[in-house]
């Protein structure tokens, strides 16, 4: 069985982890401005290393798991906006 999230439940999350993003980097964009698609890291938004461990802390404080900064898969954990909700539909724990 595959124990990848509901497409339904990543929709569903997807403008929460938005809005967790634009409050822990006070970015200048509204939650609904940040494309599910593109990319995080050094895309539009600018971010960088420093803002991806913002957001991982974020993330584990709000959803109850850690991203760690040496798991092999950050790439595609942060690859999308929609990539990063799709981990933490599938690993939250609240």
């Amino acid at each position: 069985m595959n124990n990848s999230p509901a497409s339904s439940d990543v929709s569903a999350l997807l403008p929460e982890v938005a809005q967790l993003m634009v409050t822990a980097l006070n970015l200048e964009t509204s939650p609904e401005g940040i494309q599910p698609d593109a990319p995080l890291y050094g895309g539009d938004l600018g971010l960088d290393s420093i803002d991806i461990l913002e957001v991982a802390l974020a993330v584990s404080k709000k959803y109850g798991f850690q991203l760690r900064a040496d798991d092999e898969d950050n790439a595609a954990i942060y690859a999308s906006l929609r990539s990063l909700t799709q981990h933490i539909a599938a690993h939250r724990t609240t």
